[in-house]
């Protein structure tokens, strides 16, 4: 594993290959899957086509799940299913202590209700407000 010296936080928000509009905020996620139950997560990187979620164990390459979370403002339920298409194993080093981080990134393949569109407005404010 390679040393990064950045935070998590940082480490996902490279601009290259970015289809979609994103937010770099930390807040909980439920993920859902048949084979392996309802699990908690943090999200740390969210899109319009796709979510980063820090898990101990991430779930295996090509598990179908569905994602719940709160939008930002925590008024509305985002509903979303997908799939996991990578892994992510990273070490940092913040405020001179070596720290790691594990997860996966799920690629959203549909939204239940309205949650496409909250997702989208949401995305839209903090692209004006940043």
């Amino acid at each position: 594993m390679s040393k990064m010296t950045s935070s998590p936080e940082t480490a996902f928000a490279s601009p290259e290959k970015r289809q979609h509009l994103r937010f770099d905020k930390v807040f909980p996620v439920r993920v859902e899957s048949v084979l392996f139950g309802e699990l908690p997560g943090v999200a740390r990187n969210v899109s319009a086509g796709g979510i980063f979620i820090e898990m101990r164990e991430p779930l295996p390459l090509g598990s179908r799940v569905r994602v719940s979370f709160c939008n930002p403002d925590e008024t509305a339920e985002i509903v979303a299913i997908g799939e996991v298409k990578n892994h992510y194993f990273m070490n940092y080093v913040q405020a001179g202590a070596t720290r790691s981080v594990s997860g996966m990134a799920v690629r959203f393949e549909g939204f239940e209700n309205e949650s496409r569109q909250i997702l989208e407005d949401c995305l839209n404010r903090f692209r004006i407000l940043n």
